[in-house]
């Protein structure tokens, strides 16, 4: 059973990375921005909440974002092990992961962080285009990641679960040292 969190602003390749280790280790990637979009598609009233808020450029508040993850760790196939790509993005939220996970008894392996500096996140998000690529709302995102990522990695820092990838290399570059950090985390 393998439990990865994947941590990174706005254009580190935190998708790209999941889909990667998705088809790796055949396991789920769970998409926290996903989840949020279907809800918002689909018009639910979690989903129009949620829509405030990403208009706005803002990040989902814990309380929401919680609630939708614990709905889908608990799906069937995820009981085997998954990748989740967006969440946490807080020390708090981390926390509330880490209680979700003691309740179901499968503890978190490993919080891969990937890294890169703002100005390859600034490029790599304004070249996706996307209606909520807007530059003010890019900027306002990285802005957040970063006031809201010391406190995350010195929390998984702290439990010895922290790989740090720098995300500014080729693709397969970056794949490969995060396979190589999984199999060798806490050795």
């Amino acid at each position: 059973m393998t439990r990865i969190v994947l941590l990174g602003a706005s254009g580190s390749g935190r998708t790209t990375q999941a889909l990667h280790l998705q088809a790796r280790l055949r396991l789920p990637a769970i998409s926290t921005s996903e989840i949020l979009r279907l809800e918002i598609a689909n018009a639910t009233d979690l989903g129009l909440e949620v829509k405030r808020f990403v208009d706005a450029g803002e990040f989902v508040p814990d309380r929401l974002t919680i609630e939708l993850v614990r709905s889908r760790l608990g799906m069937p196939d995820a009981q085997h092990g998954w990748i989740l790509e967006g969440y946490p993005r807080t020390a708090f939220q981390a926390e509330e992961l880490d209680f979700l996970l003691d309740e179901l008894g499968t503890p978190l392996d490993c919080a891969i962080y990937l890294q890169a500096s703002e100005e390859t996140l600034m490029q790599r998000s304004r070249s996706r285009g996307g209606s909520d690529d807007r530059i003010e709302i890019v900027q306002k995102r990285i802005e957040q990641f970063f006031e809201l990522t010391i406190p995350l990695l010195e929390y998984y820092g702290y439990k010895q679960k922290l790989l740090t990838i720098n995300s500014e290399l080729d693709i397969a570059t970056v794949s490969t040292r995060i396979e190589y950090g999984i199999e060798h985390l806490g050795q």
